[in-house]
């Protein structure tokens, strides 16, 4: 254990997971001590990476092991061979299969957007290893209009010849983060990018992009069907997380999420929209708190 949480730094962990054609590895972040049996795993959104969740995990390491995979096709982990399989049910298999690794009967979770899909895929089937859930800023039904913005960027072909070019175009399409200073704005760019010669490209597989723009309103349906029976048999204490000003996750939809299924309690953040990101202390000492209260 390091002496201080602001002198912790992470271990990179790595386990094999199966698509259905073939392997590929998984690879995670792990913060504090590796034989604490309290796990937190705290999974990312669609296009970021374990890394999102430094501050919380720093803040956390003394008292639970704190968990941080990037989800394949994201960051240090793997790209599918078959960008179909780019799907909850895939990303709910690696995590299982991670889970498994650390060897606890038990995790708490806490996912952001995708990765609060993800939570609820797993947190809904029976005999589900999660204990605790966070749900970060999304539910079974997602804003229309927030799926379009979305998907007018994920999977483009973009080159920054500089880290300040990258700062500048990531402001103009997470502005909803809410993040307090241009410092912190460099961190959540520099965490995302990875150098391609004498500039930087995002560090994630830009086929992540295809099973969710070959979505059709069908399917759409279907898809929220599915997660709303999921989410209606959580039965563990489950904490909803909205952005005050989310274009995703509306205020009706939280409000409908609270009165079924898990019947969470909702925390709102001022002054932040998709989605918060866990710089701020007071978001932090929300996720200590429900953490903390929770039995288990």
């Amino acid at each position: 254990m390091a002496t201080g949480a602001q002198e912790e730094q992470p271990r990179i962990g790595a386990v094999q997971c199966m698509s259905p054609t073939g392997l590929h590895t998984l690879r995670y972040a792990q913060w504090g001590d590796p034989r604490n049996e309290r796990v937190l795993v705290c999974v990312h959104g669609l296009t970021r990476t374990g890394r999102d969740f430094d501050h919380l995990a720093r803040a956390l390491c003394q008292d639970y092991r704190v968990i941080c995979p990037d989800v394949v096709g994201r960051g240090r982990s793997d790209w599918l061979r078959d960008p179909r399989s780019y799907m909850i049910p895939q990303y709910v298999s690696d995590m299982v299969t991670l889970i498994a690794r650390l060897d606890v009967p038990q995790v708490s979770w806490l996912g952001t957007s995708m990765g609060g899909l993800i939570g609820i895929g797993l947190a809904g089937l029976p005999d589900s290893p999660v204990a605790r859930l966070m749900i970060n800023d999304i539910g079974p039904r997602l804003d229309p209009v927030a799926i379009a913005r979305i998907g007018s960027y994920v999977g483009q072909s973009m080159r920054f010849a500089s880290l300040e070019l990258a700062i500048e175009y990531n402001r103009s399409i997470a502005a909803g983060f809410g993040m307090r200073n241009d410092e912190e704005w460099r961190e959540v760019t520099a965490s995302v990018l990875k150098r391609d010669g004498d500039g930087f490209v995002f560090h994630y597989d830009p086929a992540i992009s295809l099973p969710f723009k070959s979505s059709n309103p069908a399917s759409v349906a279907e898809g929220e069907r599915f997660l709303w029976s999921l989410y209606d048999a959580i039965a563990c204490p489950t904490l909803l997380i909205r952005g005050e000003q989310s274009d995703l996750l509306s205020a009706e939809s939280a409000a409908e999420m609270g009165a079924r299924g898990p019947r969470p309690r909702v925390f709102s953040v001022p002054g932040v929209g998709h989605a918060p990101m866990f710089f701020d202390p007071l978001q932090i000492e929300a996720v200590r708190a429900f953490l903390q209260d929770s039995p288990g």
